[in-house]
């Protein structure tokens, strides 16, 4: 099984699952802060409230925008025309995104923070606060990935022929004359 050929269409839902669990998380966040009037730090989402140092954890948050960015760059070569177009707006963005998160880790790892805050802070952080700005920073890479995963998914016929993958049912690819 090839990630980019048959593997294709479950590689994309297993991404797409991990990317809504994490939603959910900041969503469950924000709901506590702007719903229930909770304090930020006591505002640790689904996972946080049972394992309060995930919320803490550079390294959690590090890893998740890897993966992202894993995910992002390795399931890319499968898609085509306008798909491909809106996946790689996603991962130009979650390469940003993960270098925020890279400079959160070092801060923390080394104890130097940025900008003489009392916590690692990233380089937007100093201008909008970090839930508010990673509900940005997902929003802005969630989009164009499901617009890029709604077009892989409903290719025009150029894009369809072009495709290397069998994510698309066999019956609606066209025809080939066998000789």
């Amino acid at each position: 099984m090839s990630l980019n050929r048959t593997g294709h269409r479950v590689a994309l839902n297993v991404f797409l699952v991990v990317t809504l669990a994490h939603w959910a998380e900041h969503l469950v966040q924000a709901y506590q802060i702007w719903v229930l009037g909770w304090a930020r730090p006591q505002a640790r989402g689904v996972l946080g409230q049972f394992y309060p140092w995930l919320v803490k954890s550079e390294w959690m948050h590090y890893g998740y925008a890897a993966v992202m960015l894993a995910g992002l760059f390795l399931l890319r070569p499968a898609f085509t025309g306008r798909a491909r177009t809106w996946w790689t707006v996603a991962l130009a963005i979650q390469f940003w995104h993960h270098i925020e998160h890279f400079l959160l880790l070092w801060q923390a790892q080394t104890g130097h923070n940025f900008f003489g805050k009392p916590v690692p802070t990233s380089l937007l952080q100093v201008l909008y606060p970090r839930v508010e700005l990673h509900l940005f920073y997902n929003s802005i890479v969630f989009i164009p990935m499901i617009i890029g995963m709604y077009l892989h998914l409903r290719p025009n016929r150029r894009e369809l022929e072009d495709a290397p993958c069998d994510c698309v049912a066999v019956e609606s690819r066209p025809a080939v004359a066998v000789a």
